[in-house]
C-alpha cells in the first residue's frame, strides 16, 4: 500500500499564495480526485505532490516519510509519474518512440488504447488533443509507477474513451491522483476519494458518492 499526502501545504507564486495550508491524503491502490475551477489550487496541489512546485510551508509525505526536499527526478526514480495538462508528450518524436521511452514493448499501451496502433509512425505533435492524452497516459501505464499524478486525464477525449481512461486508472495497482474541474461522469458510483478546492483551500473531503448526492 502506498500513500501520498500534503500536510499544511502552502505554495506562493510571487506575492500571491496559491495554497493556504492544504491537507489531503491519497491512499493507494485507489483513485483520489482533486476538484476545483481554474484558480482553485487543484493543479498546484498536484504539482506540489510531484515536486514541480516548491512549498513555502508544510510538507509532502510519501508512505509517511517527508519528501518535501526530494527533487523531482529522485521522486520519479522511486516510482512517481506526473502527466501534466500540457506538453505531456515529445512532439518531435513518433508515437512509437514516445512509448519506447517508457518501455521496450508497447503492447500494454496499445491494448489499453488501440486507437494509437495506426498512429505509431506519426509525430506526436501532429496528433489531436485527445490522441495526445491517450499517448501521455499510455506512457504512464507502461511506467508501472507506484504513484500516478494526472492533470485532466480525459481532456479532449470522447465520452467513451474518457470512461475507458478512468477504468484503466482505477484498475492500476498504484496510488492515482487526478485533477479535474468537475467530477467525471465515469466516477459516479465508483469508489474514489474526492477533495474539492476553492481559492487554495479544501472545502470538501469525502467519497465521490457523497459529493454527487
Amino acid at each position: 500500500m502506498t500513500t501520498v499526502a500534503l500536510r499544511h501545504a502552502r505554495v506562493r507564486y510571487g506575492p500571491l499564495e496559491a495554497l493556504h495550508g492544504v491537507g489531503l491524503t491519497a491512499p493507494g491502490p485507489g483513485l483520489t480526485v482533486l476538484l476545483g475551477r481554474n484558480g482553485s489550487g487543484r493543479t498546484t496541489a498536484l504539482r506540489a505532490l510531484a515536486g514541480t512546485v516548491h512549498l513555502s510551508g508544510g510538507a509532502v509525505l510519501w508512505d509517511g516519510a517527508d519528501v518535501t526536499r526530494v527533487p523531482v527526478h529522485e521522486r520519479a526514480r522511486r516510482g512517481m509519474c506526473l502527466v501534466p495538462e500540457r506538453q505531456a508528450v515529445f512532439g518531435s518524436l513518433t508515437v512509437r518512440e514516445n512509448l519506447e521511452l517508457a518501455a521496450r514493448d508497447p503492447a500494454v499501451a496499445l491494448d489499453a488504447y488501440p486507437q494509437l496502433r495506426p498512429l505509431l509512425q506519426r509525430r506526436a505533435g501532429t496528433l489531436s488533443g485527445g490522441e495526445q492524452r491517450m499517448l501521455a497516459l499510455s506512457r504512464a501505464l507502461l511506467a508501472r509507477a507506484r504513484v500516478v499524478l494526472v492533470d485532466e486525464p480525459a481532456q479532449g477525449m470522447s465520452a467513451a474513451v474518457a470512461a475507458r481512461t478512468y477504468e484503466l486508472l482505477g484498475a492500476l495497482d498504484a496510488c492515482v491522483v487526478v485533477a479535474e474541474q468537475r467530477l467525471p461522469p465515469a466516477l459516479r458510483g465508483r469508489p474514489a476519494i474526492v477533495y474539492e478546492l476553492r481559492r487554495g483551500a479544501v472545502v470538501f473531503a469525502g467519497e465521490a458518492g457523497e459529493l454527487a448526492d
